[in-house]
C-alpha cells in the first residue's frame, strides 16, 4: 500500500466538522442576541415607568397645592373642608396630561400639639389609570403608577 493511498481517506472523515461548528456558533450568537434584546426591552419599560412615577409624584404635589388653596381661600376660614373628594384630570397640554388626581380633606378639632385650633388633613392621590371613583384604582394593570401625598394645615 502506498503512502498516498493510506492518507487519502483521512480528510473525508473530517468533512462537516466546520459546518457543525458554524451552526453551533450561530445558535449561541442568536441566543445571546435574543437575551440582549429582551434585557433592552425590560430596561426601556422600567425606565418609562420610572419617568411616569416622577410625573405622578408631581401631579400629587399639584393636587396638594390645589387642596390647600381651596381650604385657605374660604372666607372666613371655615371649620369644614372643601367638597371632598374631588377628582380631576390634569390639563391636556402639559407633560402631566395622562394623569388623574383625587384630593380629599378631613377636618379635626385640635392639632398634633394638643391645641384647640382646627386642623385639616389634605390628601392627594395621583395615578395614571383611575378607577370609577378616581384614584386609587382597586384593580390596576401592571403598568399602574400611583403616588399619594398628605399635608396637614393648622
Amino acid at each position: 500500500m502506498s503512502r498516498s493511498s493510506r492518507f487519502a481517506g483521512a480528510p473525508k472523515r473530517q468533512r462537516g466538522l466546520g459546518l457543525v461548528t458554524a451552526v453551533f456558533l450561530l445558535v449561541v450568537l442568536a441566543g445571546l442576541a435574543a437575551a440582549l434584546v429582551s434585557l433592552f426591552t425590560v430596561q426601556q419599560a422600567s425606565s418609562g415607568l420610572d419617568v411616569l412615577g416622577a410625573r405622578t409624584y408631581q401631579a400629587a404635589r399639584a393636587g396638594i397645592e390645589w387642596g390647600l388653596y381651596q381650604q385657605l381661600r374660604a372666607q372666613p376660614p371655615s371649620t369644614d373642608c372643601f367638597a371632598s373628594p374631588t377628582t380631576f384630570r390634569l390639563p391636556q397640554s402639559g407633560s402631566l396630561a395622562a394623569l388623574t388626581v383625587t384630593v380629599t380633606c378631613a377636618a379635626a378639632a385640635g392639632n398634633a400639639l394638643g391645641n384647640t385650633t382646627n386642623r385639616w388633613t389634605v390628601t392627594a392621590t395621583a395615578c395614571n389609570e383611575p378607577g370609577a371613583g378616581g384614584c386609587p384604582n382597586a384593580s390596576p394593570s401592571p403598568d399602574y403608577v400611583q403616588r399619594r401625598l398628605q399635608a396637614e394645615l393648622n
